[in-house]
């Protein structure tokens, strides 16, 4: 087919071979050619966090990046957090905590959590609020979500780190 590219990423230590329009956003190709889902199309104006992924460990929106950007680097989605069936701290904290209403906003928020707890294991309240600018959730008002943030640090902090 005309105008495809070949690229290769790295999704959740996996290598994925895909031919892809140049054009293509990062969050269409894990969706459209992978079926990882976990990150949302919404907004696809990087004002709501659905979209969030890791790329080489900093949260970003899939739906402003091109794929072909994420070439050569290490991406992170929600399907690649669990391991072996288990949830990471942050995923339990949010069940825990009710950060978790309708789920759509959750792989986002949890995501830009473990970016931020990579870079900062022990922030404030208003270093939580603060990286979760862009993050939207229509259902908890925010407070569960903070709370759940807090837990997980805590519960990191006295399990040696995440």
């Amino acid at each position: 087919m005309k105008h495809l590219l070949p690229i290769t990423l790295s999704i959740n230590g996996e290598r994925h071979d895909l031919l892809v329009p140049p054009w293509r956003t990062l969050l269409e190709a894990l969706r459209e050619h992978l079926g990882l889902t976990g990150a949302k199309r919404s907004c696809q104006e990087g004002q709501c966090g659905t979209c969030t992924v890791l790329i080489d460990g900093k949260a970003i929106n899939s739906c402003l990046y091109l794929a072909v950007e994420a070439q050569g680097k290490d991406i992170q989605t929600i399907e690649g957090l669990a391991k072996g069936g288990v949830l990471d701290q942050i995923q339990k904290s949010f069940v825990q905590k009710g950060g978790v209403q309708c789920g759509f906003c959750t792989p986002g928020f949890v995501l830009a959590t473990k970016s931020l707890l990579n870079n900062n294991p022990n922030p404030s309240e208003d270093e939580i609020r603060e990286a979760m600018v862009g993050h939207l959730c229509r259902c908890t008002g925010y407070v569960q979500i903070i709370e759940a943030i807090q837990d997980a640090a805590s519960q990191l902090t006295h399990a040696g780190g995440n």
